[in-house]
């Protein structure tokens, strides 16, 4: 029989963390489960926040820490629900654990990496630059603790990172596990990932290196990515002083995500206070369909707008190609005066859509989905979706739609 105190979170993520947090302080017992090596999902990657410019640090700490401080909350990385039986207050799940390689002792030395001379592409900042192949997943990391890729599993090279720790934490010996939990309900927030933009190939993107993509930038801009903070060409490493961004890059087209994201024009908009900030002679250019900034987003809209070195241009890019004295060409239509858009710069961000996590591959679980892949059921049959999965959403939304889904998962675990 499940144990309808008991609600399974699927998905680490701003929303699943949320959800876990808000169910277990009304005093359920939750377990989290994650397919990354950490908690915290796509927001542990981003720069800032939209209007208020702040890092999301300080939000995912204080999730962290209610989650460390209260013990009917469980959580588990590298894990991935391998089956789902049973109903609503009668659940088993069925999840399967990929080996870290690193147990408990780890303090986050770092001793590991020293002797480490492998180097993977970096998954946290979208391959760009190289990580060790003993790494921790970023300096915020939650857990605190290495992973040691199965690269160098059964190596030399995996053997002296083991003999490098102090603490008996590298562990080249784990094997993948199954668990199985007994749940009342479970909350699906398996959020989303960024359209792939080298399908439209007029864009250059995997083309040109350097034209890169919103999530990219975003990583650029922090000051844990690869540039340290310092927005630079991938191309030679030269600063960046004119960047174009380009909205609906596959969104609002039949052809790739027919739908709007919602959030891409003031990821945009935020992204421009990053060149201006850094460098002051900078130039960004907006190129958009229609600007999205609703209700309370109008004032930052505003306030970017503003700014005389920041030009917004209603026009739908049609190529991007390098220029002939160096930078990158974009040509397009602009709608508003007539005629055509020439305009060369720097670097070229791709302000891609948010894809939900179950449009590739949809769960076989009583869910309904719309024809995009996102989730559209209430909730009533014990699985209740929250955040991305569910529609396109900022992180506040996110956070919302999170605690009313912790609410419906109580209800129906509750049998209420």
């Amino acid at each position: 029989m499940g144990d309808n105190r008991k609600i399974l979170v699927v998905g680490g993520g701003i929303s699943g963390l949320t959800a876990a947090v808000e169910a277990a302080e009304a005093g359920a017992e939750v377990v989290v489960v994650e397919r990354k090596p950490y908690l915290g999902g796509r927001v542990s990657q981003f720069n800032h926040y939209f209007p208020k410019l702040c890092p999301p640090a300080c939000g995912l700490e204080i999730n962290f820490r209610r989650i460390k401080n209260n013990p009917a909350i469980s959580y588990h990385t590298l894990a991935t629900v391998e089956s789902i039986s049973g109903g609503p207050g009668n659940y088993e799940v069925n999840v399967t654990i990929q080996p870290r390689f690193v147990n408990d002792n780890c303090t986050g030395c770092g001793e590991c990496a020293k002797v480490c001379s492998t180097e993977i592409p970096n998954p946290h900042d979208y391959g760009m630059g190289n990580v060790k192949a003993a790494y921790l997943p970023h300096p915020m990391a939650f857990p605190f603790k290495y992973v040691i890729d199965p690269s160098i599993v059964g190596t030399d090279e995996g053997k002296a990172c083991a003999d490098a720790c102090a603490y008996g934490a590298v562990d080249l010996a784990m094997q993948p596990a199954t668990l199985t939990f007994s749940v009342g309900a479970i909350v699906w927030a398996t959020g989303w990932a960024p359209y792939d933009a080298t399908k439209v190939d007029y864009l250059g993107l995997g083309k040109y290196p350097d034209v890169v993509t919103s999530v990219m930038f975003e990583r650029l801009a922090a000051a844990d990515g690869p540039t340290g903070g310092k927005i630079l060409r991938p191309s030679d490493g030269k600063e960046a002083k004119s960047v174009a961004f380009v909205q609906c890059a596959g969104s609002r087209d039949e052809n790739h995500l027919p739908y709007c994201s919602g959030v891409c024009c003031l990821a945009s908009l935020k992204q421009a206070t990053y060149v201006r900030e850094q460098y002051p002679d900078s130039k960004a250019y907006i190129y958009y369909i229609d600007v999205r900034a609703m209700g309370k987003y109008e004032d930052f809209y505003t306030k970017v707008d503003q700014d005389e070195n920041v030009t917004l241009i209603k026009s739908k890019i049609a190529r991007v190609s390098q220029a002939p004295s160096g930078g990158l060409l974009l040509e397009g239509e602009d709608i508003v005066n007539g005629g055509k858009v020439k305009q060369v710069v720097d670097l070229v961000v791709l302000a891609v859509g948010m894809v939900p996590g179950t449009a590739a591959v949809k769960p076989e679980l009583p869910m309904e989905y719309d024809d995009f892949g996102f989730v559209v059921s209430s909730g009533a049959s014990g699985i209740v979706p929250a955040g991305c999965v569910k529609a396109p959403m900022e992180v506040a939304a996110s956070v919302q739609d999170a605690t009313a889904a912790a609410l419906k998962a109580l209800q129906c675990a509750m049998g209420r």
